[in-house]
């Protein structure tokens, strides 16, 4: 016959409706809801269960009696007389937890004394021993709880609470508690949309909790299996056989659930510190397959565009004042997100969970449904839309912004349609389709803004916001570059999907390795036309795009040198100088680069212009140690060498560590050792410190091209990049 125990489960306020239902679905018998705990009855198997299942509750007590008591000495034997060897060996450590008060014990505190004096008590006197007693990882935890004169007696059957499921070991700077954010996906009905099909985006998605919450509902995971241990693994009554065949069904439904199709789940933030949290916390959830996240803030918020994408769920937990920013900045942010939602997410269900609902009024949209919550100590909500198509709202025809900009915006803006009469019209008439139209050219709005026109003419902007400095508040810089990206948009008159946002560090586009990084999947890639070569441009999955555009004359430098000869071109990139060098008449070239993706990227490149794989070879190694081998096999074999070397790097896949200034001289020592009697090398950095060596001015002749192989676009900065044409003396 099998045993029924008395549980108490317990939980956040406000989730007690969400968390019976949870347990009736669990097999449990629900006996009653009461503030921020549920009480069921079922048998030890069932505790185990919801331990292993629940996505809701705290906490798995196991009820062991109750008591009405007035005093001290009422507790005391109240307890003792409870079988507590059953439950704790002698030797074991015991941690004893109290709460509640009435007229005779007023200090919680002094109960749990009382109360841990009665257990030791009772082993001491049945077994001659007695435990240790510390709330370090004990043996058994128990929780007593005083109601008026009513004492109630459990063991705690989680140990730590069961909201830390043991994937987050980064958080942000307002964390959502995972119980919490698999509360809001319930009430969200993101279970049925992912039974669906529907996508799941959080734009606001710091370290990334509903994420992987909606991921771990998704593939049928459950959630206690990411913890090391629970409490009831070391108490005496537990049931080993039970909980492992309990264990291995939820193991078998989780490599089942990895099999299955996953819908969309994907986050985006602003803020690109949060996201290597939010990245390490995907990972260690198993989940990292099925989520992913990416740096962009709400204004550049969309339906992701690189694989058919169905509508779903928007969810998300944005700041609301509490510790986070000013209202006045967050009623922008708000208003910025209600735009986006209602622009490019017609058809899909949105929630907003907010500890000041006041702000969603910002948003423009009427939610249909509302969900008083806590979030830790703060009454919140979680508001409902039904989002509709625009009807005008943000975006008018061409994807100009039809709501008018605001003063900072519009100053931003006169500055951009000043810059674009001036370079816009040098670009068009020198046939330059890819330019630098800003580059924080006002000094509060620190960031790049490039223009891309693919070859079916179409507009594309990529804005790459330095990082501001520490004195700059996070939530004006965000305010700053929303009015910049609402500035781009309405001066180029370009719809959200054409307008890439990035947030970067303010060093050379090559420092760092930081190029490798993947930055989101796809929003699609297109070609551009330089010159004659065509260019595959992607402004949304890598730091980079493809196209250092401050090197435009510095392929046309090669292109022009290149008729005839051999080419070598290190460091290659996506070897755009490269295709340029074969337009120019390049018989023969070897690029180098250790990047898989830049290979794949360069030879896509060389295929769309017709370049002969066995004349232009494509070769993925380290640099560094190609170039050591080459001195023994292709000494002279080279009439032309491009050099582009990061400034610093230290990946994995390298021997060593490259440091362009203290490494130039053996660099380009090794490379006039490639070059043929005539040879030229063309060796540039993105240093703006860099000085070059005596030894190299002193044993070469070197011409210092760096000025003149500077456009017009990027004549703001002068030390954007060096280049020197270095040749043997006399030759």
């Amino acid at each position: 016959m099998t045993v029924e125990f008395k549980f108490t489960a317990t939980c956040p306020k406000g989730l007690e409706n969400l968390l019976a239902e949870e347990l009736r679905n669990l097999g449990a018998q629900v006996e009653r809801e009461q503030p921020a705990a549920v009480r069921f009855s079922g048998p030890l198997a069932l505790a185990y269960r919801v331990c292993l299942w629940s996505r809701l509750a705290n906490r798995v007590l196991l009820n062991l009696g109750q008591a009405r008591i007035s005093g001290a000495e009422d507790l005391y034997q109240a307890v003792v007389e409870l079988p507590w060897e059953e439950h704790i060996s002698p030797t074991g450590i015991l941690w004893v937890q109290f709460s509640g008060t009435n007229q005779e014990i007023r200090n919680s505190q002094f109960g749990a004394q009382k109360a841990k004096d009665a257990i030791v008590d009772r082993l001491r006197n049945t077994t001659g021993a007695r435990p240790d007693v510390d709330k370090r990882d004990p043996d058994l935890s128990v929780m007593l709880r005083l109601h008026r004169d009513m004492l109630e007696v459990a063991i705690d059957l989680t140990g730590d609470s069961l909201h830390r499921r043991g994937y987050r070991t980064h958080i942000g700077a307002a964390p959502l508690k995972e119980n919490l954010a698999a509360a809001l996906l319930l009430r969200s009905g993101w279970p049925e949309i992912a039974e669906s099909g529907g996508a799941l985006l959080d734009p606001m998605c710091g370290s990334g909790t509903i994420l992987i919450e909606a991921a771990l509902m998704a593939a049928d995971i459950a959630p206690g299996l990411l913890r090391k241990s629970f409490g009831f693994e070391r108490w005496l009554n537990h049931q080993n056989d039970i909980w492992l065949e309990l264990r291995e069904e939820a193991l078998q439904r989780r490599s089942a659930g990895l099999e299955r199709a996953m819908p969309e789940i994907r986050g985006y933030d602003a803020d690109a510190k949060v996201l290597f949290a939010a990245e390490s916390n995907i990972a260690r959830a198993g989940v990292e397959q099925f989520v992913r996240v990416s740096c962009r803030p709400v204004s550049g918020f969309k339906v992701p565009s690189h694989r058919e994408v169905k509508p779903g769920l928007v969810l998300t937990n944005p700041p609301y004042g509490e510790r986070l920013g000013e209202l006045d900045a967050l009623r922008e942010t708000y208003a910025e997100l209600g735009g986006q939602l209602k622009q490019e997410f017609a058809g899909w269900r949105a929630g907003i969970f907010t500890g000041n609902p006041e702000l969603c009024h910002s948003m423009g949209l009427r939610s249909h449904k509302q969900y008083k919550l806590f979030n830790g100590s703060i009454p919140s909500q979680l508001l409902l839309f039904e989002v509709h198509a625009n009807t005008g709202g943000q975006a008018g025809e061409g994807g100009k912004p039809a709501r008018p900009l605001s003063a900072e915006a519009q100053m931003v803006a006169n500055r951009l349609q000043k810059n674009l009469r001036n370079i816009g019209k040098w670009a068009n008439k020198n046939g330059v389709t890819c330019y630098r139209l800003y580059d924080a050219d006002l000094p509060e709005y620190s960031a790049a803004i490039d223009v891309y026109q693919s070859l079916e003419g179409e507009k594309f902007a990529h804005i790459q916001e330095y990082r501001a400095p520490a004195s700059v508040p996070e939530e004006k810089a965000r305010m700053r570059l929303a009015d910049l990206v609402r500035a781009t948009r309405h001066v180029l008159e370009l719809p959200p999907r054409q307008v890439s946002i990035k947030e970067r560090r303010r060093h050379s586009h090559k420092e760092s390795g930081s190029q490798y990084q993947k930055r989101e999947s796809s929003a699609g890639t297109f070609w551009v036309d330089e010159y004659g070569a065509q260019l595959e441009i992607n402004l949304w999955d890598y730091l980079d795009t493809g196209l250092f555009l401050d090197h435009r004359p510095v392929r046309q430098y090669l292109r022009k040198m290149a008729e005839g000869k051999k080419l070598l071109n290190l460091f290659c990139y996506t070897a755009t100088a490269t295709v340029q060098a074969f337009l120019g008449g390049c018989t023969e070239s070897t690029s180098v680069d250790m990047s898989k993706t830049y290979q794949a990227w360069a030879q896509r490149n060389f295929r769309q212009n017709g370049m002969d794989a066995y004349r232009h070879q494509l070769i993925e190694a380290d640099c560094l140690q190609w170039l050591d081998a080459a001195q023994q096999n292709r000494k002279g074999h080279y009439q032309l060498i491009f050099l582009d070397p990061p400034t610093f790097s230290n990946s994995a896949k390298m021997q060593g560590v490259l440091d362009i200034q203290r490494d130039h001289v053996k660099l380009i020592e090794q490379c006039m050792a490639l070059l043929a009697p005539g040879g030229k090398l063309l060796f540039s950095n993105n240093l703006r410190s860099f000085k070059m060596d005596e030894q190299v001015l002193e044993s070469y002749a070197v011409d210092n091209l760096s000025a003149r192989l500077l456009d017009k676009d990027f004549q703001r900065n002068p030390r954007i990049h060096n280049v020197w044409e270095i040749s043997r003396s006399g030759e």
